[in-house]
């Protein structure tokens, strides 16, 4: 039976930061106890990396498939190299121009990590934040922190406290309330292990597992051989993945309602969307869209909610999460979406999204209209 907690609230004051007050929560994460607490990504459900009952907790608290890797927050650029083992030189390299932020590094896994922090596997995620919150717990508790998302395994990610305090208010015993996230999408994803053999010679071959803020142009700017995994800018869903990443096997960010996604000509997506939302309103559904600035208007569901300007996808990519919980709020029963290009942070969006929709999306161009 799992544990019971009161979960306390402690909120810190940005503006007049002193790390003395996190001293509860490290005390709570060196005990092995879980800890929510804010990062520049989304909020984080943080755990002792090197404790395997930890670990578990977290699995348990989140409802998340153990074969699911945690990703492992340090507070230095150094201990990349006491958790990781044979650190590439090129991961060497990401690390010096990305860290401290939004950037996760897939390294070999050092004998100091458990494997059921990494779901099994003999690598470790690792990232180094760069919010003076999360890097301050860290720093205090004296341990190295496995942290996923703070939310129910499958729900929108967390971007605020109160929304931590939604999926696991008695769950965990603390939650740290630091406001508002600023990037709203998790962090990019690269394996620096997926070796390559070029005339004769091994090299590593960084792979893009999951796509953030931290984009495959910047990433290219540094190592141009850098590729998305296929598994990334797949339209299927593949149950046979064996994960090397959070988020790269089960569906995630799901709202309650059904959410599909339409794609094609932006006049043809409104009115298939339109028609759809007619279809599902004479059944009675409560209907909602995902739209932006420039098409809200043209929408005749009972909940339009825009997203932002469409050459902004740094404000879509904040708003996304929160949109996704606002439909749970409003009773959404069947919810409509719109694409994104796939460029830069669109790439990172449209994962959100596709995963978020279980992969059903429609293409408005293709006269059947088959998915």
């Amino acid at each position: 039976m799992e544990k019971e907690y009161k979960t306390e609230l402690l909120k810190v004051d940005r503006n007049n930061f002193d790390p003395a007050c996190l001293l509860p929560a490290a005390g709570l994460l060196a005990a092995g106890e879980l800890v929510a607490f804010p990062t520049e990504t989304v909020y984080g459900l943080g755990g002792n990396a090197m404790d395997p009952g930890a670990s578990q907790r977290i699995y348990a608290a989140k409802g998340r498939p153990s074969d699911n890797p945690l990703i492992v927050h340090i507070s230095e650029k150094e201990e990349l190299l006491k958790v990781g083992r044979d650190v590439p030189e090129i991961a060497l390299r990401f690390a010096e121009r990305f860290w401290p932020g939004p950037l996760t590094l897939i390294v070999k896994r050092a004998e100091i990590i458990p494997k059921t922090t990494t779901g099994g596997l003999d690598t470790v995620a690792v990232r180094l934040p760069s919010d003076e919150i999360a890097r301050a717990l860290i720093r205090l508790s004296g341990v190295y922190v496995a942290a996923p998302s703070a939310n129910k395994s499958g729900r929108p990610s967390t971007t605020r406290a109160e929304h931590c305090m939604e999926d696991l208010d008695g769950r965990i015993p603390m939650v740290i309330d630091g406001g508002p996230v600023k990037i709203g999408l998790e962090s990019t994803i690269v394996d620096c292990t997926n070796e390559t053999t070029e005339d004769g010679v091994k090299k590593i071959k960084p792979l893009v597992l999951r796509p953030g803020y931290i984009t495959l142009e910047k990433l290219r700017e540094i190592e141009p051989a850098t590729e998305y995994d296929p598994a990334v800018i797949a339209r299927v869903k593949n149950e046979n993945i064996k994960a090397k990443a959070p988020g790269m096997k089960y569906r995630h960010y799901a709202p309650k309602g059904a959410f599909v996604i339409y794609e094609g000509d932006a006049d043809r997506v409104i009115a298939r969307i339109n028609e759809e939302v007619g279809r599902m309103k004479a059944l009675g559904r409560k209907t909602a869209v995902l739209a932006t600035e420039e098409s809200k208007d043209f929408y005749d569901a009972d909940i339009v909610v825009s997203l932002g300007r469409r050459n902004n996808e740094e404000e879509i990519a904040a708003r996304l999460f929160d949109v996704l919980r606002s439909f749970d709020e409003m009773g959404a029963e069947a919810i409509f979406g719109e694409c994104f290009e796939t460029k830069g942070v669109g790439q990172a969006i449209m994962n959100r999204l596709m995963k978020a929709a279980g992969y059903n999306i429609v293409s408005c161009n293709d006269i059947t209209g088959k998915k």
